[in-house]
Formats: structure tokens, C-alpha cells, sequence
């Protein structure tokens, strides 16, 4: 069979796995089913045209098992062909379908209403139980599906199979290019997501800029770079919801105007009390020179479900969450996917980020699929420098560190401040001003006033601490407003004998 031959021909690794998973999943539904209960819905775009081929492949491979064919010709594709035609649909779609249908000898079952009316006709009329269909991981239908989904509540009830579910762009033209089979003419002239006539254009991304007058040209899809952006060619509907940002949320909510993090470290080994956690440290003295207060600082053990709680319950109450510890290829690295369980999204790959990880890391991997290129579902955004071999991951307000040490976190900081100076990431504000005391007065001496204290200057942060059992207490006054913050250490001097305070240092603008 030509495609299972070009496909286990090619040197693609990745290609071979992605085609045997998929073959596999149509294996599994054909034995689940009679060929008479099962329909491919076919709409003449890319990733249908994929899964055509996959089914001529996984039929033919599923009756070699039954039987041994002396000619590929003696088994015949006979899975039933369902082509919903639209007068918003583009021509070359329609005639590229009745070609593919006149070329394998396809018997189309044609139907000209909606979706879930022809799917509610179509089913009554037929033994029809389950339907393959080319849903990829990023469709706006694909939230929530897996390999075989039940129908959605208030449709027809069916099964729905998804063999490609989790290929991504780069693993679609792989297949179409190593297969050499015809696709539809519009993906050579720039369009890489095809809907209606009235909602897409040619992506602007592979635009020809040098092109003569006469007439914009485009690359063809295949050399979209990003395949991310694969609907980028599809106009925004008037009216349509604006689209959730990355960006901070409520920043200038925040009592006093004072933006709020917390920090979230993964990891049992800290714990347990193998490792200290410096990075920590770090990171709070650097939020703070940036404005920024850390509301929490947490450690969690390496599950998923302790991330995300974690995460679920900080996200909401900070403008900002760094999470750093457990990020890797191991099975206790789960922050990432405990990120994604907190915001209700499942781990996809990312062909972008992939394609990092090949360039640092390529020959240390083993296995046919990188775990660590599986990243949050829709709510991913990747923060790229110069200076950073593979991008940060950021997560609607969750930023995930890959810093194992302070060095690297200093690299990463310097990285997030360039991209907050040009792109918005992190609202740089002016930096928190600080002052600190020691007093040999006891605690006991000091609670009330403090206290008194504390009310009068709400926008402050008074605390304190003794180095040692023994040692002297720390008096450590933070804030935004300097003048302010000198008037509440005045204020608290004024309450005691001349010499109780002495000033320990003047950290100041940090």
C-alpha cells in the first residue's frame, strides 16, 4: 500500500510515530465497529485529506491481518464518505472533493444542510454509530475531545474518532509532502486554514514582499514556520468576543496600586530538607526592585494535584504566579502539568517548542516523542530572547521558570525585564524602599506600639525578626512612598527612650 510505504520509507521519526498512533486508533475503531457503522466526514481541507489516507492505510493494514492480498488493488476502500457542500464554501474546495471522490471511486453521501441536521437525518437513515473526523489539538472543536468522544450533549448521539488528534501542523504537511498526495490548490497559493468564502484570506505571515504589482503572491502553507499561527489567514467576525490575553489582570486594582505575586516552588527534595531553596530568595528581592510585593512564597510536592491547587488558588488572587521546580523530562517533573489541570485545559504539543528543545537538547533524547513539548492547551504563550536557548513558558498570569539555580534565574531576570521594557510582560514600577532597625527592647515592649503602628500606615509593610534565638530584634519597615515610610520609623522612636533604635542599614531603592 503506497502510503504505508512511503511513510515507514521516511527518515521522520517523529512522522512515523504520529502515523502509527493514528493507524493504530483507526485499528482499534475498526475492530469496535462493522464497516457499516462507521463514516468519514471528508471537507475537502488539509487534515481531512491526512486522514483520508490514513484510512485507506489503516483499512488495507487491518485486512492484511485477516488475509494475505497477492495485489494492493484486491482491497478495496469502502468506508462510507460523508460531504457536507456549502454555498459559502470555496470552488476549488468542492471540485478538489469530487476529484478525490472520481479518483479512489468514493461513493459520496452529499448533504446540503447544516452540520447537526444532515448528522440527524444521516444517522436515522443509517446504521451509522461512530464517525472518523480530522479534529486536531488547537481546533476551536477539539477542547475537552479525546481519540473516541461521545457526541456533545443536544447532538445526534454518536461516537466521535479523532486518529489526529494530537498532530500538529509540521506533522500534517509531513504527511502529505512524504506521502505525495494531492491536496487542495488553495494551500499553494497561502491559505493554511480554510473555511468559508466570508471568513478567510491567504496568511498575511507568507506573504511574497518582494512580489510583482500585479497582484500579492504568497508561499504555500507548507512553509508557515510557525504552525501556531496556522489561523492567522481567518477573519475575526464583527461582534466576536475579544480574545483572552496574556497580559495581567486587575494590575490596577490592587489595594494601593501595588502589584501582588506569589511564588511557587515544586519540589519533595526541598521538602524533605535535601535542598535549600535559594532561588526563592532570589526572585523576591527581584520582584521587589521592580515594585512588585510577594505575597507567597509555597512549596509543593511533585504531584499534580498538590501544582494545581496550588496554582488554582494563587492565580486568582495575584496579578502574577512564577513557578519554577519539577520542569523536565522525568515523572516527577509535573509542573507544567499541573499548570494546565489549575486553568481546566489538557497538555497538547507544541510543535515551536519542540523544535527549541531538538536544537539544545536533540541528541540527548531517545525516544520518538518529547514529553517536555507538551505545554497548556490554547493558554501558552512562549517568551523568546536571544539569550535563552529555549523560550519561558508563560500561561495567561503563570509564568513557568526553568532556573535550577540562581545563576540561571539571573539570566531568566534579565530576559523577563528586556521583554517587560519592550512587550508589557511585567509592569515595571518603581522599587519597593525599605529600612531596618534593631532594638534590644523585647517583644512584649514593642507589640502594642507596633500594632498602633500598622493601622495608622495600612500601605506599609512593618514586621519582625530575630537572626538568632538570642540576638537582637529586627524592626524591617517596606513601602512604596520613602517620605512615608521615614515618617513611620520617626513615628515609632518617638514611642521609646533616645538610643532604642539603631539604624541597621538603609537598603533604600533595591
Amino acid at each position: 500500500m503506497e502510503i504505508d510505504k512511503a511513510i515507514r520509507g521516511s527518515d521522520d521519526r517523529r512522522l512515523k510515530t504520529k502515523y502509527n498512533n493514528a493507524i493504530y486508533v483507526i485499528q482499534r475503531a475498526l475492530a469496535l465497529y462493522s464497516i457499516e457503522e462507521v463514516a468519514f466526514s471528508f471537507n475537502g481541507g488539509k487534515d481531512s485529506t491526512v486522514l483520508f489516507h490514513l484510512l485507506r492505510a489503516g483499512y488495507y493494514l487491518h485486512q492484511c491481518e485477516k488475509s494475505v492480498p497477492t495485489l494492493d488493488t484486491d482491497i478495496k476502500y469502502p468506508v462510507r464518505t460523508i460531504y457536507f457542500e456549502s454555498s459559502s464554501a470555496f470552488p476549488e474546495i468542492n471540485s478538489f472533493t469530487y476529484e478525490i471522490a472520481a479518483s479512489y471511486g468514493l461513493q459520496l453521501d452529499i448533504l446540503r444542510q447544516d452540520f447537526k441536521s444532515g448528522l440527524e437525518g444521516l444517522l436515522k437513515s443509517t446504521p451509522i454509530r461512530a464517525i472518523f473526523l480530522g479534529v486536531r489539538i488547537g481546533d476551536p472543536t477539539a477542547v475537552g475531545q479525546e481519540q473516541f468522544s461521545p457526541s456533545s450533549p443536544g447532538w445526534p448521539s454518536f461516537m466521535r474518532i479523532n486518529p489526529i488528534l494530537d498532530w500538529s501542523y509540521r506533522d500534517v504537511w509531513a504527511f502529505l509532502l512524504t506521502s505525495k498526495v494531492r491536496y487542495c490548490s488553495l494551500y499553494d497559493k497561502g491559505y493554511t486554514s480554510i473555511g468559508s468564502i466570508h471568513d478567510t484570506v491567504p496568511n498575511a505571515l507568507l506573504s511574497m514582499s518582494n512580489s510583482p504589482n500585479s497582484g500579492e503572491k504568497f508561499r504555500p502553507a507548507y512553509l508557515l514556520s510557525d504552525g501556531r499561527l496556522e489561523r492567522a489567514g481567518r477573519v475575526k467576525k464583527s461582534g466576536q468576543s475579544p480574545v483572552i490575553t496574556n497580559g495581567l489582570k486587575n494590575a490596577e486594582k490592587r489595594s494601593g496600586g501595588m502589584l501582588t505575586a506569589s511564588i511557587i516552588v515544586v519540589g519533595d527534595e526541598i521538602l524533605f530538607g535535601s535542598v535549600n531553596d535559594l532561588i526563592g530568595i532570589s526572585l523576591s528581592k527581584k520582584l521587589h526592585s521592580v515594585g512588585w510585593r510577594v505575597s507567597q512564597v509555597a512549596v509543593v510536592s511533585n504531584i499534580i494535584d498538590s501544582v494545581a491547587e496550588e496554582v488554582e488558588r494563587l492565580k486568582s488572587a495575584n496579578d502574577m504566579v512564577f513557578i519554577y521546580g519539577a520542569v523536565g523530562p522525568l515523572q516527577s517533573d509535573v509542573a507544567v502539568a499541573g499548570v494546565a489541570k489549575a486553568f481546566g485545559v489538557r497538555t497538547a504539543p507544541d510543535e515551536e517548542f519542540e523544535e527549541y528543545l531538538r536544537h539544545d537538547i536533540g541528541e540527548k533524547c531517545t525516544g520518538d516523542k518529547n514529553e517536555m513539548a507538551q505545554l497548556p492547551e490554547g493558554i501558552t504563550e512562549l517568551l523568546h530572547h536571544e539569550k535563552l536557548p529555549v523560550p519561558l513558558i508563560k500561561c495567561l498570569n503563570v509564568i513557568v521558570l526553568a532556573a535550577t539555580n540562581v545563576d540561571e534565574l539571573e539570566r531568566e531576570w534579565d530576559c523577563i525585564l528586556e521583554l517587560s521594557e519592550s512587550g508589557g510582560l511585567l509592569t515595571l514600577a518603581e522599587p519597593l524602599v525599605s529600612k531596618s532597625f534593631t532594638t534590644t527592647l523585647y517583644d512584649v515592649e514593642l507589640s502594642q506600639e507596633l500594632s498602633k503602628l500598622c493601622l495608622e500606615y495600612p500601605d506599609l509593610y512593618i514586621g519582625c525578626y530575630r537572626r538568632s534565638r538570642n540576638g537582637t530584634l529586627v524592626i524591617h519597615f517596606d513601602g512604596k512612598d520613602e517620605e512615608k515610610l521615614q515618617a513611620a520609623a520617626n513615628a515609632l522612636k518617638k514611642k521609646f527612650y533616645l538610643g532604642a533604635f539603631k539604624e541597621l542599614n538603609y537598603i533604600g531603592k533595591l
